[in-house]
């Protein structure tokens, strides 16, 4: 598909990268969103706690919701979405990935970038317990790439599921991890490792026989920690492995459902094959839109709607 030209301007300040993903990620706030939980089992027996918010008229939409690492249903950036959909006659089911509720989930492992499975189990419980006709899916940074991946591997994808937004995703895992290790991350990158490494102190009383205290010191680094846990608790034999496979850009050529990209050229998490130009260009199903400003999801506008937001539904409505 072409790519998209991006109407999206700013104001003054949030043309700095940096500032645009520090205020979106720590001064955002929406008010007013009413969720509601509900906690569902995953194929493996595991659990997922959605949050759940509504139109004022019943409807026969729904918009799934994905955070992005170390994120959860009540960032901004998730009910932001949400508030704009529920105004616009579309209910929203917002995904908290496995232990990213407030509760730790049951197993030692949880989740990770290419984790697609707790995506369809959602996608399904939309479709035969809730009876929506129409599904959405969008999804943020990690929850993008599963969202791109979702669509894309060898599956059936259901026909109720109408089109789907990425926003600021990873596609190539490697070269996003390669970023977040520089200088210009370092405080992004020390307070992602700090948020895992804390949430695998958890597990140590119920799985000590899979990570002890001397395991998680010589966890310095993000990486450090796809090596360690990440990969091994997943599957994968090293981080390496995780990166190739969890990425998202090989899938991106068997996506049939309309799907729009969105990635802000000064966004600082991502690595220069983060922008599948090629790829979109050769499916007519894939628009991809690089505005020129945004961070890391931090498209910021007056009113406290996002542009990613505003685009979002706009696609949608198409």
């Amino acid at each position: 598909m072409p790519i998209i030209e991006s109407s999206y301007k700013p104001p003054f300040l949030f043309k700095n990268g940096f500032i645009a993903t520090v205020y979106s990620g720590i001064f955002r706030k929406i008010k007013g969103l009413q969720q509601q939980r509900e906690r569902i089992e995953t194929r493996d027996a595991d659990f997922l706690d959605l949050d759940w918010s509504y139109a004022e008229d019943k409807s026969d939409a729904v918009i799934i919701l994905l955070h992005g690492l170390e994120g959860h249903a009540q960032r901004p950036y998730v009910t932001g979405t949400a508030k704009l959909f529920n105004q616009n006659g579309i209910d929203a089911v917002a995904v908290n990935f496995r232990g990213c509720s407030g509760e730790d989930n049951r197993f030692y492992h949880s989740y990770h970038s290419g984790a697609t499975n707790d995506l369809d189990d959602v996608v399904q419980h939309c479709i035969q317990n809730k009876s929506y006709s129409k599904v959405y899916i969008k999804g943020i940074s990690l929850g993008a790439n599963i969202t791109l991946k979702y669509l894309g591997e060898k599956r059936i994808i259901p026909k109720e599921i109408k089109s789907a937004i990425a926003i600021s995703v990873p596609v190539h895992l490697n070269g996003s991890a390669r970023e977040l290790h520089a200088l210009k991350n370092k405080a992004f990158a020390i307070r992602f490792r700090q948020h895992l490494v804390d949430k695998l102190k958890v597990k140590i009383k119920r799985f000590p026989d899979r990570v002890t205290v001397e395991d998680i010191k010589s966890i310095k680094t993000l990486r450090d920690f796809d090596e360690y846990y990440t990969s091994k608790a997943h599957g994968f034999l090293d981080a390496s492995d995780y990166y190739e496979k969890a990425s998202s850009l090989q899938f991106l050529e068997n996506i049939e459902v309309p799907t729009l990209i969105m990635n802000a050229l000064n966004d600082s998490f991502l690595s220069p094959e983060c922008y599948p130009v090629k790829e979109a260009k050769a499916n007519a199903n894939v628009y991809l839109e690089m505005p020129k400003f945004g961070g890391h999801v931090g498209f910021i506008q007056k009113g406290n709607i996002y542009y990613s937001e505003k685009r979002a539904l706009e696609f949608v409505q198409k």
